[in-house]
């Protein structure tokens, strides 16, 4: 069946070539078609000439080919362009963006209740309520006691313990058994001790000293004989090695050093009175203990003090009402009382100190020099301190 089409359409695809008619014109020779009746280039008449007799072949027009399929194979072509066109539109879908509406939300009215006004009470006033003061403790006066010595012994002050008990301010009516009240200390604070100079600082602080700067033509001698002062002084004081000085250098010059002045000595100008010494440690109404060996005392210092000058130290126990207890002299700004001085009785006993300076103007027959006060003397401090034995107990 597939021979026979084919060969169908094999002679349908090829139809027989056939060659057209023409004839001459007579007159001019141009040749026309078979049934032309005049020539186009003459215009000769070719009705009356007589055709020739021919013999005419039909000519067959050429067809399209045609094509048949089967049942079977036109499902499957239908079934493959479905395919492909779902495949299509799938990604078409996929490729086109996706659209998100969204919904907006229908505004709901709420209803406010109007606030209702309530009136606010203001806050309470704090009210201070002072702390009681403490409760002041109780002290039966024993013999020998003064006023002075108690106030000493609990570490408060006299004025306090005299206003206190309503004591006259001479406080010279105590006696055996005797309750007084005894006030609670008030704390003070204690001073840091100033920095004391050593001798050597103190006189390298007193030096009066110059600077002079290199002139023209100076060396070291010329500028040592100028001042008086030796060139090896001036050397050490400006860490030079030779002898030789640039110009324009500046040196010091330590007039404080410089030679003796030659001839009669010349009647010393005495300083003026130096200022009372401000006492330090131990603060004021301090008491010791039967542990405590020894009390250092410490003042600040008025300046500096020539060689023949020095502190005078006062010490004296009020309590013994013996006068003064000790004196002694020293350069420095600190005393430490010996032990020696401490009390030997079981009550505490008070100490009155005070520190002046003076100046040693002549020696006696036995070479002990004789002092004079130099300035002005300073403030009395007390201190307590308790000997062996029991110490007096407070009756709460």
């Amino acid at each position: 069946m597939r021979q026979a089409r084919d060969i169908t359409q094999e002679k349908t695809m090829s139809p027989e070539t056939t060659t057209p008619s023409t004839k001459l014109c007579p007159t001019c020779g141009t040749r026309l078609a078979e049934d032309a009746t005049r020539c186009l280039v003459c215009g000769a008449d070719l009705g009356t000439i007589e055709k020739p007799a021919q013999t005419t072949k039909a000519v067959q027009g050429s067809r399209m080919p045609t094509i048949s399929l089967s049942l079977p194979a036109a499902i499957g072509l239908l079934a493959l362009f479905l395919a492909i066109g779902a495949v299509m539109v799938y990604f078409a879908l996929r490729t086109t963006p996706e659209v998100i509406i969204e919904m907006t939300p229908t505004a709901t009215v709420t209803i406010t209740p109007t606030p209702t006004l309530t009136a606010t009470l203001p806050p309470p006033t704090a009210t201070h309520t002072p702390e009681p003061s403490p409760t002041p403790i109780t002290y039966q006066v024993q013999a020998e006691d003064t006023c002075l010595g108690i106030a000493g012994f609990f570490g408060i002050s006299l004025e306090s313990l005299v206003t206190l008990n309503n004591l006259p301010i001479a406080c010279d009516n105590l006696s055996v058994g005797q309750t007084l009240l005894i006030p609670h200390p008030t704390p003070t604070s204690t001073p840091l001790p100033s920095a004391t100079l050593s001798i050597a600082e103190q006189t390298e602080a007193a030096c009066e000293k110059i600077t002079y700067v290199v002139q023209e033509n100076d060396t070291l001698g010329s500028i040592a004989a100028n001042y008086d002062v030796p060139m090896e002084t001036i050397k050490e004081e400006n860490g030079l090695v030779g002898d030789t000085v640039p110009l324009g250098q500046p040196i010091i010059i330590p007039l404080c050093r410089r030679y003796a002045t030659p001839g009669p000595s010349p009647t010393p100008t005495l300083p003026p009175p130096y200022p009372a010494p401000n006492l330090l440690l131990p603060a004021d109404g301090a008491a010791f203990t039967l542990s405590d060996d020894t009390i250092t005392l410490q003042w600040a210092s008025v300046g500096t003090l020539r060689e023949n000058e020095a502190y005078a130290v006062y010490i004296e126990d009020a309590t013994a009402n013996q006068g003064i207890s000790l004196l002694d002299y020293v350069n420095d700004t600190r005393y430490i009382i010996p032990a020696t001085l401490r009390p030997t009785e079981s009550r505490a006993h008070a100490f009155y100190w005070w520190v002046v300076v003076v100046r040693r103007v002549s020696l006696d027959e036995n070479g002990n020099p004789n002092w004079e006060e130099a300035g002005s003397m300073s403030v009395k401090r007390v201190f307590t301190w308790t000997g062996g034995g029991v110490a007096p107990t407070a009756t709460p």
